[in-house]
């Protein structure tokens, strides 16, 4: 973590480049304040947050994102935030802690009166009366010094890696539904003998739970997540009936493929009790299904700080099937050919609490595919694209697909064990800007270039962006590009069965040293294979076509894709959102890590909007706040009148008047389904604000 002062205050930078700027009015460096690290401690949450850095100072102001931001009086415990109103909210003389809940967490430590407002919801503002010391943390999630385990290969070296998983958590409270309480679990080497750091033994016994199943490797896959969560040791028996058991009993699961929908419908069942019980505690918040506790006889009180094995008893007791419905869809499912190879994967997947189940697929009939029949004006119609072939995947429940296996397939983003393990080559450079190299290889598409450059621009300053421009690159040109470290490189051209088309020929990847591309968009016919060699040559993910496509539809995803990657999304939904504005859509993919984000979103998650108008002139809005990386937040919609939250995944009705929807979309910046076209939140407001 770097932390530097700027012209505007203080930015906080980590590995990943995810940044935090906090703007200050006269800050003034150094000198006593109250201690950060006393009130933390003092208010139970040392467990579950430790600053990267902290520093003192003196200001009579600070300005953050508009995010979710509670205020701790230090000697009550008493919780006060903003709620749905902009303030501003008197706290009176005492000692403070406040968790600006970002990216990058920050909490500041202050005593005295102030303010706190957030004008138009468009920063988050603390005032005080006169200049004050305080002083400031700031953390990341990031992680790259996980311990490792060495285990055999074969399925009972899997378990006893699987039973080392649950040491990544943070707590053993119901907070570990939140994102920021699960770490990494230790990554796994295979070995001749089982060698366990004495650090990960340390904070994974006594958990009271075992799962036991059959001596396959198959069963071992789909039960890591569950086993994970709960922080169960997992053992193999030959012929084992499988099971759970816990201190008051044993819970039978059925065999596969049952079983994959079992332990997927049990991970539910506890993730999401656990997000009732956990506003209990001191990170609880005003759930809107928070009701359903007492619907199922829960007791939030008595549960928070039980065992994980106690908790979970208590969960397998009630009726949860019959509330079930009133949670988000869940926001992951991976399917993984359950194979030794894809084991140390596991590693990075888990902590993301995905779904997990083994790899099925189907051929693609004729059918399911649209028919080229106009090929003579696709991108790239002079040459010949490199064919694929494509798989329908059998999915189990989940908004996004992802498949680490065999083929390639449709509505899923196609990955890979490099994808993972590369991630870790872009986190040396912590301050450093994120460099965007948007390439024009084909002189017919500079209008896609220029707005593609106009988007990033827009964004530059304040996620301190590198851009670079090109045109015309030679094979010689185009291979440095990607051999140079950069964080996101964007290529409009064509492909061909040689490579990418090049001033002087094609460029194949395959003829690359490596790849120092975090992530890439080739935004050209048939690029699915020079993407694949992208991630085995160290990229983490990208944008790839199957087939060709047409220039007009390029462009139209090709600048949206832009957009929708500077302000926070992941590259799966990035592009998906982008895909679905052209009729030949599912010719885009993504392979490597779809859920890998490049920059951040000030709402922390980007927003899905979609407006219709009424018959009465009113508008009905809905807003869906969720990503695939992550799960177990929660958000509290802008044009909300209460002070409920809301899980990351779900999706919030309302009805408003055009003026409130006019003041709303005046700070937006999302994507906005509206008269059943998606356009940006600008133009939305401009023909609202006219009337149209």
């Amino acid at each position: 973590m770097k932390v530097e002062t700027t012209g505007e205050g203080l930015r906080a930078v980590d590995a990943a480049k995810n940044s935090l700027t906090v703007r200050t009015d006269s800050w003034t460096a150094g000198g006593t304040a109250p201690s950060l690290h006393s009130g933390i401690a003092a208010l139970g949450l040392t467990e579950t947050w430790v600053p990267d850095v902290v520093l003192n100072g003196r200001t009579t102001r600070l300005e953050f994102p508009p995010v979710y931001a509670p205020v701790r009086n230090v000697d009550t415990g008493e919780v006060s935030d903003l709620g749905s109103g902009t303030g501003p909210k008197t706290l009176k003389s005492g000692a403070y802690v406040l968790h600006v809940d970002s990216k990058v967490d920050a909490y500041v430590r202050f005593d005295g009166v102030a303010t706190v407002s957030k004008p138009q919801y468009e920063r988050l503002v603390v005032e005080f009366p006169e200049e004050t010391a305080l002083s400031i943390g700031f953390s990341t999630g990031i992680q790259d010094d996980t311990e490792v385990v060495t285990v055999p290969r074969t399925p009972a070296g899997v378990a006893t890696a699987l039973s080392a998983f649950p040491a990544g958590h943070r707590t053993a409270t119901a907070d570990r539904s939140f994102d920021t309480m699960r770490g990494q679990p230790p990554r796994v080497a295979f070995g001749d003998e089982v060698s366990i750091p004495q650090s990960v033994s340390e904070r994974v016994e006594g958990a009271g739970t075992r799962m036991v199943v059959p001596d396959d490797v198959e069963y071992l896959f789909p039960l890591a997540p569950l086993a994970h969560y709960v922080g169960a040791s997992v053992a193999v028996e030959p012929d084992a009936t499988p099971r759970i058991e816990t201190p008051s009993g044993t819970h039978r699961l059925p065999e596969l493929p049952e079983f994959q929908d079992e332990t997927g419908s049990l991970l539910e069942r506890t993730f999401y009790l656990d997000c009732l019980v956990r506003t209990a505690g001191p990170y609880g918040s005003e759930l809107a299904v928070a009701s359903l506790l007492e619907d199922l006889g829960i007791d939030a009180d008595e549960l928070y700080a039980a065992s994980l094995a106690e908790r979970l008893d208590a969960y397998l007791s009630v009726p949860f099937e019959d509330v079930a419905d009133e949670f988000p869809e869940w926001h992951l499912s991976m399917s993984i050919d359950p194979r030794y190879d894809h084991v140390p994967t596991l590693s990075y997947l888990l902590a993301n609490v995905p779904h997990i189940r083994i790899a099925e697929s189907t051929a693609l009939g004729e059918t399911e595919w649209l028919d080229n029949s106009l090929d003579d004006f696709y991108r790239g119609s002079a040459g010949e694209a490199a064919s694929v072939e494509l798989v329908q995947p059998e999915f189990g429940p989940g908004r996004t697909h992802g498949w680490l296996a065999d083929g390639v397939p449709i509505d899923a983003f196609k990955t890979l064990p490099e994808a993972y393990e590369n991630r870790s080559r872009y986190l040396d450079a912590d301050g450093e800007p994120t460099s965007v190299v948007a390439i024009l290889n084909d002189g017919d598409m500079r209008e896609e270039h220029a707005e593609v450059a106009d988007y990033y621009r827009q964004r530059a300053e304040e996620l301190d962006l590198d851009i670079s421009l090109r045109e015309h690159l030679s094979v010689d040109e185009l291979a440095t590009v990607f051999e140079s470290r950069n964080d996101l490189v964007h290529y409009i051209g064509h492909c061909e069965r040689e490579g990418l088309r090049c001033s002087d020929g094609y460029l194949s990847i395959s003829s690359l040293s490596e790849s120092n591309a975090q992530t890439f968009f080739l935004n050209a016919c048939g690029s699915y294979h020079e993407g694949i060699e992208l991630i085995q040559k160290g990229s983490v993910a990208g944008g790839v076509t199957f087939n060709e496509v047409l220039d007009s539809q390029a462009a139209t995803v090709g600048t949206m894709f832009a957009r929708l990657m500077v302000n926070g999304y992941c590259m799966e939904r990035a592009l998906d959102k982008s895909r679905r504005r052209i009729m030949t859509g599912k010719d885009y993919a993504v392979v490597g890590d779809g859920t890998h984000v490049l920059t951040q979103s000030e709402d922390y998650v980007g927003t899905d909007v979609e407006v219709t108008q009424r018959d009465d002139g009113r508008f009905d809005v809905s807003a869906f706040l969720g990503a695939p990386w992550m799960c177990g937040g929660f958000f509290r919609p802008y044009l909300q009148d209460s002070d409920e939250t809301h899980l990351l995944g779900s999706t919030v009705e309302f009805c408003v008047e055009r003026e409130e929807l006019v003041e709303f979309l005046s700070y937006a910046d999302n994507p906005i389904l509206y008269d059943g076209d998606l356009q940006w939140s600008d133009a939305v407001h401009e023909a609202l604000s006219e009337g149209r």
